[in-house]
Parts: structure tokens; C-alpha cells; sequence
């Protein structure tokens, strides 16, 4: 059981509003985002385009309902603006996290992401050059050591249709950093999706990983996707994705693995799912549900 002073639940906005995909869920707000949230038994949450911008008002709006950030997405774009830009922005993102109390910061490199592009995921994903893991390892260690100085964790989100999706992308990618300044988000459903064995990578990153996202997959739908060659953003329409407790995917060995290593920090559930079909509130109570039965949390 993974111990309740240690870990704290925490569920993102996506499975109300989907930032990439506007159309899905844009008529929730995020008045009924977070309290939904709250009443589905979750304390902190990541953070949507639909949240405050103002660090006060949205401090207020989540304090009322017994909610904190934990996380915020920061499209890192080293491949793409460069260093220097890519840096001055992830300033600006840390603070805003950093004066909402957060202490993670979950980054993907998107300079040459697909997961936008209506191109086929299977087909077409970015693979680095050495050139390129140089100037990504250069970057996020760099934030890296910004985070530390925050007393934050700066940590990298293994991404479909990136250029660190893969088990070995992300062995090279733990290589090539400092393990005392860039971390692991650990997200399920983005190695299930990608076909990796997703148990064997947190076994091997574990002490590493400082952030987790309990995403559900339907192997079904997975197939789908494939046999059409869709692109990313379709694939998620078409329902890939799920939370826990429903779809194809048992988190029993994943919590077990966290469990047995001391694992502290936040557990999110996310996972993007067209909110006219998977009502979100219903979806984060089953989830919620499914925690609380194969953890005691």
C-alpha cells in the first residue's frame, strides 16, 4: 500500500477541456472543472488553459475547494525557438508554479513533436540526432539546475510523438543528464500506447522518478488507431485513452513498484477522453474509486 503521509491524488483538467482539441469539452468551464475535482475526492490537480492566469485569483478559486496545483505542461521548444528563448520562457513558467506552490515541473521537448500534426503517430515520429540529444540534454539540465534552485523538480514527460517516447529514448535521455537535476514523469498510458513494457522502465527509474501519471488504455481502440493510421489527436478521439479503472491497462504492479520504493509526491490521473462520451465527473469518481481499492489511499 503506498503510504498516505508520502502521496497525494491529484487528477488533471484534460478530461474536461483538452487544450490541443478545444472543440472537446468547450463548454465546461473551470468553475465546474475544479469543483467536479474536489467532489470526486482529489486535493491537487495540474493546470488547463481554461485556469486563472492570476496567481491570487487562481490560488482562491483552488484553496476553496481543498485543491493545490501540483504541475504544470511546459512545452520546452529547444529544437525549434533555440536555447535562449526556451530558457527565458521556462523562467516565466517556473515562477508561476513556483508562486502557487507547486513543486514539480513537467516539461517535453516539442520543437519537432508530431503529437499536434494531423500525420500518422506510427509512422512519423522525430528520432534525434546526435547533434539534437546534445542540445536537448544541455537544455533540460539547465533547467534542471533552475528547478533545484527553486527547490523544485524539473522532469521530463516521455511523450508520444517526440523524440523521447521510446524505453531506450528515454535510457539515453537519463544518460545524457544529471541525475540530481532532471527526473522522470512516469506516465502509463504513453508507454502502453507506445508498446513498451512500462513496468520494466519504472523498476529501473523508480529512485528517478519524481512525478506520475496513471493513464488507462484501450487496447481496442489502440488497434483502431493503428489500422487507420491515425494521428495523435485522432487517436484520442477515437478513445484510446481512459482512467484507471476502466480500460485494459491493471495498475496493480505499478503501485506496487512505487509502494516497495518509498515512492513521495503527487499520482495524477489524466487522461485525454471527449467529455461527451466519458462524462468527466462520473470518470474521475470511478477512477478515484479504483485508487482507493488497490492502494488505500
Amino acid at each position: 500500500m503506498l503510504d498516505k503521509n508520502k502521496v497525494q491524488l491529484a487528477i488533471a483538467p484534460i478530461g474536461w477541456t483538452n487544450d490541443d482539441l478545444p472543440d472537446l469539452g468547450g463548454e465546461n468551464t473551470f468553475e465546474q472543472c475544479v469543483s467536479e475535482m474536489a467532489l470526486a475526492g482529489f486535493t491537487g490537480c495540474e493546470v488547463g488553459n481554461k485556469y486563472p492566469k492570476d496567481v491570487p485569483t487562481l490560488k482562491h478559486k483552488l484553496e476553496v475547494r481543498g485543491l493545490r496545483v501540483c504541475n504544470a505542461w511546459f512545452s520546452s521548444t529547444l529544437l525549434s525557438a533555440g536555447y535562449e528563448a526556451t530558457i527565458e520562457a521556462f523562467i516565466k513558467h517556473m515562477n508561476f508554479l513556483y508562486d502557487l506552490g507547486a513543486k514539480v515541473i513537467g516539461a517535453s521537448e516539442q520543437g519537432n513533436s508530431i503529437q499536434g500534426k494531423p500525420v500518422s503517430i506510427f509512422r512519423n515520429k522525430p528520432v534525434y540526432t546526435e547533434d539534437q540529444w546534445a542540445a536537448v540534454a544541455k537544455g533540460f539540465n539547465a533547467m534542471g539546475s533552475l528547478a533545484r534552485d527553486k527547490g523544485m523538480y524539473f522532469t521530463v514527460h516521455h511523450h508520444m510523438g517526440t523524440g523521447v517516447q521510446t524505453a531506450a529514448e528515454v535510457d539515453r535521455l537519463m544518460e545524457m543528464t544529471d541525475p540530481n537535476l532532471v527526473y522522470l514523469l512516469y506516465d502509463t498510458g504513453h508507454f502502453a500506447f507506445a508498446g513498451e513494457d512500462s513496468r520494466a522502465v519504472l523498476r529501473k527509474y523508480v529512485n528517478r522518478t519524481k512525478h506520475v501519471h496513471v493513464k488507462g488504455i484501450r487496447y481496442a481502440a489502440l488497434e483502431n488507431a493503428r489500422a487507420n493510421d491515425y494521428s495523435f489527436l485522432e487517436s484520442v478521439r477515437h478513445g484510446c485513452f481512459t482512467v484507471p479503472g476502466d480500460g485494459d491497462y491493471d495498475f496493480t504492479e505499478d503501485f506496487d513498484i512505487l509502494a516497495s520504493n518509498g515512492y513521495e509526491g503527487w499520482i495524477v490521473v489524466e487522461a485525454e477522453q471527449d467529455p461527451a462520451i466519458a462524462n468527466p465527473f462520473e470518470y474521475a469518481c470511478l477512477a478515484r474509486k479504483y485508487i482507493r481499492e488497490k492502494t488505500g489511499l
